[in-house]
């Protein structure tokens, strides 16, 4: 066996693509509410969690001291139904390419595997990937105190699993979750732009997802 004990994923940007779902969603919803919204400002989004995502197009529309706390929650709970809609097309298909591949490579070699993603609905995307059973485990977002960039779901992800965060790698494609990958004393490992990842701190960088491979893992990882 490799010498990490486990590796925790997130998923949008890493084991699949439903940012641009989310997109739409949050771009509907800020329509309704007459707040600018464009792809730049989604970007912001990545990493986060929706209640956070919300404050956040709220504040940007200078409407966030206009709602209580149960009306952005039923707003929140309007971009999670038209997103979930959207979502039941996917299939195995959308898995990025060697990613299935990497898990089954990772399981084969007794490497655990946690999914530690900011959405309610990865047990639904993974379900639809037909990917579930190559995950050890599953981190409900609930679970943790504090989201990304706090360390919490990545720590949760390597404990639930029987493994020591120190000794696991994180695989993420945004700062934020770089960030709490770090901040969780795991190796981290950045899926996109070179420049963007390596300015976050990951250790290991791969601009496509056919480059992550145990074998480019088993030489890189470092304690």
């Amino acid at each position: 066996m490799a010498q990490y004990q486990s590796v925790v994923f997130d998923l949008d940007g890493v084991i699949t693509d439903t940012a641009h779902y989310h997109f739409l969603a949050w771009r509907n919803l800020a329509n309704k509410l007459g707040i600018a919204f464009d792809e730049a400002f989604n970007e912001e989004l990545k990493g986060i969690s929706r209640m956070e995502s919300l404050e956040k197009i709220l504040v940007k529309g200078g409407v966030a001291d206009q709602y209580t706390a149960e009306e952005k929650a039923v707003l929140a709970d309007q971009k999670n139904v038209e997103y979930v809609a959207l979502l039941v097309d996917m299939s195995p298909s959308d898995i990025f390419p060697g990613i299935e591949t990497l898990l089954t490579e990772l399981r084969a070699q007794g490497t655990k595997i946690a999914l530690a993603s900011a959405s309610k609905n990865a047990p639904m995307i993974l379900d639809a990937l037909g990917i579930t059973a190559l995950f050890d485990y599953v981190v409900d977002p609930d679970e943790v105190p504090n989201g990304k960039p706090a360390p919490d779901i990545f720590v949760r992800g390597a404990e639930a699993v029987g493994a020591d965060p120190k000794m696991s790698i994180g695989v993420e494609d945004a700062v934020a979750g770089i960030r709490g990958v770090l901040d969780a004393g795991m190796f981290a490992v950045g899926v996109g732009t070179p420049e963007q990842m390596e300015q976050a701190g990951a250790h290991l960088v791969v601009e496509d997802t056919t480059d992550l491979t145990v074998a480019l893992l088993n030489a890189k990882y470092q304690k």
